[in-house]
């Protein structure tokens, strides 16, 4: 598939300074139909998502290395710290410094509003619906303002499925602002038996998405969002969690009974 040709292009080539007609010729297609197609395919544009591979690829270097954070933003293909350091801290929520310092610490919990902006506000709540995996998972499902999984989300909840007997999970996002908002989800791999103490090593497995809640003042809006496997045309993840959740795996919960066809329609 000439969008999925192109995207390993950029996971191999993200260091270089790929133009789009770079990554459009590895799809053997004009950059003006290939961005078209591209844009239809994935959700958003060849450079955007370049740039997220950038961004993700920088988080891993910031964990796995101890290069500085100018090495890392010259070796993933910027050629400013100040735009690297920016872009990073927008997308992922905090800056590569504080990123890295924050690993054995964990992300401080979503701050709750203030009482006047909590009267503004409402809740989304719901089930999430996991496909069959064979191991334990923790999901994150999250309020964004744009589709992409990137900064902090206005609201989050963190839930585990210890088994597979556990695929209908409850989710509940309180003092959800007044406005449109993104709920999206994001499962990664744990072990029950022995989690990995490094929540980095936690890859991701499924993704999911809810239409946009346009959210008011006391509202409460049921959504319920079907759960699939990760591909290749998904978007990296930029948010900052799993990498920064520190939180032992919760014991396990009972699954909610629910029908999961009719939890995914």
């Amino acid at each position: 598939m000439a969008v999925e040709r192109a995207i390993t292009t950029m996971w191999d080539r993200y260091s270089e300074p790929l133009s789009l007609d770079d990554i459009a010729g590895t799809a053997l297609l004009s950059k003006f139909y290939f961005s078209r197609v591209f844009r239809s395919v994935t959700g958003t544009s060849p450079g955007r998502f370049l740039s997220t591979i950038r961004l993700y690829s920088a988080k891993s270097l910031l964990i796995e290395t101890s290069l500085s954070v100018t090495e890392i933003a010259y070796k993933v293909g910027y050629n400013s710290l100040g735009t690297f350091t920016t872009r990073f801290t927008r997308s992922v929520g905090v800056s590569p410094t504080r990123f890295r310092t924050m690993l054995h610490t964990g992300l401080p919990p979503i701050s709750a509003p203030k009482t006047d902006a909590y009267r503004r506000s409402g809740a989304v709540h719901g089930t999430v619906v996991l496909p069959p995996s064979g191991t334990a998972l923790r999901v994150y499902v999250g309020a964004f303002g744009s589709p992409i999984v990137e900064g902090r989300p206005v609201s989050c909840d963190i839930l585990d499925s210890p088994t597979d007997s556990c695929r209908v999970r409850e989710y509940h996002l309180g003092s959800v602002p007044a406005g449109e908002w993104h709920i999206r989800a994001v499962a990664v791999a744990v072990r029950w038996a022995d989690v990995d103490p490094r929540p980095w090593t936690r890859n991701p497995r499924f993704v999911g998405a809810g239409k946009p809640v346009v959210m008011r003042p006391g509202q409460t809006v049921e959504l319920d969002i079907p759960m699939r496997a990760v591909d290749l045309t998904d978007l990296p993840i930029l948010l900052a969690l799993p990498e920064l959740d520190n939180r032992v795996f919760s014991e396990p919960m009972p699954a909610v009974r629910r029908d999961p066809e009719l939890a995914s329609g």
